[in-house]
């Protein structure tokens, strides 16, 4: 029998490690985006990366759309609700069948997230640009949402 140095475990990382774990085995018996350790992607399809970042005048969402160009993206606002959806096209070689894989870490599909939009954005100014694999969808605030100072008055100013 071999002895083996013990390692206490930071309490911590250790909860945090076992977590992870249970997180990952739940995502793989229900097969959901929810619960899977994979980024939010299932067999049927993908959802990319998104960032919702506020300013003082505006709402800046910025989605990660890497392999795609604006063509493929489709931008739409009804009832203050918006919903950027797409298609990533896989693409394929010519006398694929000889061609094995060995890791197959990329998603391609259809994708469709849906944000609830607050009052205070101005749906009517909506803008957005693509550039480099990156969608940024840019949603100004209406006046009066975006605050201003209010001046103090002593009592003597009256």
């Amino acid at each position: 029998m071999a002895i083996t140095r013990y390692r206490t475990r930071d309490p911590m990382m250790s909860r945090w490690n076992e977590l992870d774990e249970l997180t990952n085995r739940l995502g793989r018996v229900f097969n959901d985006r929810f619960w899977s350790g994979d980024g939010g992607t299932t067999a049927s399809g993908w959802f990319p990366p998104m960032n919702v970042e506020e300013t003082r005048d505006a709402l800046i969402l910025t989605a990660e759309l890497p392999g795609m160009t604006h063509e493929d993206v489709e931008l739409e606002v009804e009832n203050n609700v918006l919903s950027i959806s797409g298609e990533k096209q896989e693409t394929r070689r010519e006398n694929e069948e000889e061609r094995r894989h060995h890791l197959w870490e990329r998603r391609y599909g259809r994708f469709e997230r849906s944000f609830a939009l607050p009052r205070s954005v101005n749906v009517d100014e909506i803008q957005a640009n693509f550039r480099n694999g990156i969608l940024e969808v840019h949603m100004p605030k209406v006046p009066e949402a975006k605050g201003r100072k209010v001046q103090i008055r002593t009592e003597s100013e009256g």
